[in-house]
């Protein structure tokens, strides 16, 4: 806990260490004292020596390209969902907290937050330490020379995610991390790091998650434009739009609603002094107001075209995906050694400076990894490719690994839609 410091007024100081506490765990849930209490009892530990250089390598390195803190946060809320339904197919009862598979995410600008959070597998106090707290020492100097040899930020980004450390870019926009997490084998913990050090300790308001994770980044003052609904939407779509299951954003939206009348209106008539006053209530027109309201919006509801049944997909869905109408399409599975499914369009006009710029352009060009764009081989693939107009899905085996110099045949392409 930190020491409160040598105020001299005893009551000022008291306030003063409530609102520390408050400002540094902010929790649904708990009071001050229970804050207070919740850091008295922590385990304090320190970071691995190779987790706190490759922390500094990372936030110092990837300064300009921030954003992909989000894709990290996502694509592992989506491992941790993938777990969770793996072993449900085994044992349902796995599910048997919360059947919801979803990620979703809630900015909260007055207390400068952001939440990420899941219903996947969730983590045990042990999996905290081992998976927050240290790496393994095998990957790790491959890890820092690949690094240090990257030659664009982009690659460097593939890198976090390929060595799985996409965590610790949540320090890229945050000073301070919370993980608050529940797996069904163990208890609800917290997780709080601020980069330096870190300490775990058992929830006191129990069980509020059911089952899966929640990460608060505590953001930095650079880092608030992301606390903006419309830019999480954005970055979303950006990175994470092929994700298999639902992301929902906390966003508002005004809604016109008609208000009943406070009270009706009522007249009076005394025909003479004898006779009954009769009242007369006239009905007032309801009126028209807008009204916020406050609801998770999905964001990912297109699932990606390639990936269904053809027989299913309409000619219109086909152009509207392509943005317009190609001169011939395929969409096609393909099953051997190595099965993919792929759909091709092949423009009715090429670019008019399609030759000049032939496998220069690469900017308009995708791969998909499962969900991980692998912008580090656009280069290799420009230089095949005419038309950015291939889609493919393929997650068993890293396309990294399979694209190897003078190799005739390619196994995974996709790419965007050209508008």
């Amino acid at each position: 806990m930190e020491p409160t410091g040598s105020d001299k007024v005893g009551s000022k100081t008291d306030d003063r260490v409530v609102e520390r506490e408050e400002q540094a765990i902010k929790l649904d849930g708990l009071n001050a004292a229970q804050v207070k209490e919740l850091r008295e009892k922590a385990e304090k530990f320190t970071f691995q020596a190779e987790v706190d250089r490759m922390m500094k390598l990372i936030i110092n390195s990837l300064y300009k390209n921030k954003e992909i803190f989000l894709r990290e946060l996502i694509s592992n809320a989506s491992d941790a969902l993938d777990k969770i339904r793996f072993l449900s197919l085994t044992n349902k009862e796995v599910l048997s907290a919360t059947d919801d598979l979803s990620i979703r995410i809630k900015a909260d600008k007055d207390a400068k937050t952001l939440h990420v959070i899941d219903t996947g597998i969730g983590m045990t106090k042990e999996d905290l330490v081992k998976n927050l707290g240290t790496i393994a020492k095998s990957g790790t100097s491959e890890f820092f020379n690949k690094f240090n040899e990257a030659k664009s930020q982009t690659e460097m980004t593939d890198l976090i995610g390929q060595f799985g450390v996409g965590f610790y870019s949540a320090f890229l926009v945050a000073d301070r991390v919370t993980v608050i997490t529940k797996n069904n084998d163990d208890k609800q913990y917290i997780w709080e790091s601020d980069a330096s050090s870190f300490s775990i300790n058992e929830d006191p308001r129990g069980n509020t998650l059911k089952r899966g994770t929640e990460i608060i980044l505590h953001m930095k003052d650079e880092g608030l434009d992301w606390l903006e609904p419309s830019s999480l939407r954005d970055l979303i779509v950006k990175y994470s739009q092929f994700i298999n299951f639902p992301i929902y954003v906390w966003e508002s939206r005004t809604e016109t609603v008609e208000e009943a009348a406070e009270k009706s209106e009522e007249k009076k008539e005394k025909k003479d002094e004898d006779a009954t006053v009769e009242e007369e209530k006239e009905k007032a027109e309801p009126k028209k107001v807008e009204k916020t309201v406050w609801d998770w919006r999905l964001v990912n509801e297109n699932k990606p075209i390639w990936t269904r049944k053809p027989a299913e997909i309409t000619d219109s869905e086909y152009n509207q995906f392509f943005n317009e109408d190609p001169l011939a399409k395929t969409h096609f599975v393909a099953e051997g050694e190595v099965t993919f499914k792929s759909i091709l369009f092949v423009p009715k006009t090429a670019d008019f400076d399609a030759w000049s710029n032939f496998g220069k352009k690469t900017d308009n060009i995708k791969m998909y990894v499962g969900i991980t764009d692998d912008a580090a081989n656009r280069t290799r693939l420009s230089k095949l490719l005419m038309f950015w107009s291939s889609n493919n899905d393929k997650e068993q085996v890293s396309l990294a690994t399979t694209m190897k110099e003078k190799q005739e045949n390619i196994y995974f392409i996709s790419g965007q839609s050209r508008k």
